[in-house]
């Protein structure tokens, strides 16, 4: 099962004990995946099982309201099932709407649309309509592979809706047009953490976190990584010019010519041509720091460039 699947089969194991939050949730469910037939049906449809249990279970609860859940074959190259209930009771159809304060699109006659102030007016009832917005049509991507929280909804108006409730809890979230439908997402690995927090989430809460912290040591220990490696080739780098240098001065010039301090320290170098500027500086008599050895071999290569250009110039 995926990541989003995990968190969907969490969630819908939630019942929460008030009813104002139920009706929330089931507003924000059949927003996203419920309609008015031309006949005066309330159908909810959706293809995850779990979500379809959890709106089967909130009804009864809520509303007392007893149906059943057909099951058909989708149609889209047989990805599976479409679960629906439908309410076709008038009395129980006039119920629900009152109830979720959900009204009917007048362009289509089909559309529900769920934007009563009073119906989200708690914090813990906006919990719930997030909730119920995510099990509908929302998705988590896998945390090991990246952070990428969001819900799909049918138009703008849903979006702007849904979009004001999160950013309630100070989360970033964002919108953008995807083919037809308008999305509202949030990137950031610590507000999805938030997001599942607020959804109450608590068990794939703590997987993502174990996640991220695993995630954020092994970058970290290849950042040091990167950065020792990129330090020794800098070191292994600066040595090898150093030893030509000191070779072509003992080949052009000889030790002899040179000043007591870069005879010796030229010495050490062909000697020890893996020592540190610190190791070398240790083993001068008498002892010099790393500054005193940088600048001895910094001489040195200044000798060995000249060296160079009257080579040049003599051709």
């Amino acid at each position: 099962m995926s990541f989003s699947g995990m968190v969907k089969e969490e969630l819908s194991r939630q019942i929460s004990t008030a009813r104002h939050c139920r009706i929330a949730e089931i507003a924000a469910l059949l927003s996203a995946c419920g309609k008015m037939t031309a006949a005066g049906i309330l159908r909810f449809q959706t293809e995850n099982d779990a979500v379809v249990r959890k709106y089967f279970t909130l009804l009864q609860k809520t509303f007392n309201i007893e149906t059943e859940i057909a099951i058909r074959e989708s149609r889209q190259m047989k990805k599976g099932n479409v679960y629906y209930v439908e309410i076709t009771d008038p009395g129980q159809v006039e119920t629900v709407l009152q109830g979720t304060k959900l009204s009917v699109n007048e362009g289509d006659g089909e559309t529900l649309y769920t934007e009563n102030a009073l119906l989200t007016q708690q914090s813990c009832c906006k919990r719930a309509f997030i909730r119920g917005a995510f099990l509908a049509s929302g998705s988590i991507s896998d945390p090991e592979k990246g952070y990428h929280f969001e819900i799909v909804t049918q138009d703008e108006r849903k979006a702007a809706h849904l979009q004001e409730i999160i950013c309630s809890f100070q989360i970033d979230a964002k919108i953008v047009l995807r083919k037809k439908s308008y999305v509202v997402y949030v990137k950031e690995g610590a507000q999805i953490v938030d997001m599942l927090a607020i959804m109450e989430a608590n068990v794939a809460l703590m997987n993502l976190e174990n996640i991220r912290i695993l995630k954020e040591m092994r970058n970290s220990v290849n950042r040091k990584v990167n950065c020792e490696t990129a330090n020794i080739n800098k070191t292994v780098n600066a040595a090898v010019k150093q030893i030509e240098d000191i070779r072509l001065i003992e080949q052009k010039k000889g030790f002899h010519n040179l000043n007591e301090g870069l005879a010796e320290i030229a010495e050490l170098r062909l000697q020890y041509p893996e020592a540190t500027l610190k190791e070398l500086g240790m083993m001068l008599n008498p002892q010099v720091g790393k500054s005193g050895v940088n600048h001895r071999l910094r001489k040195l290569s200044e000798i060995a460039d000249e060296l160079r250009m009257n080579e040049e110039d003599l051709l």
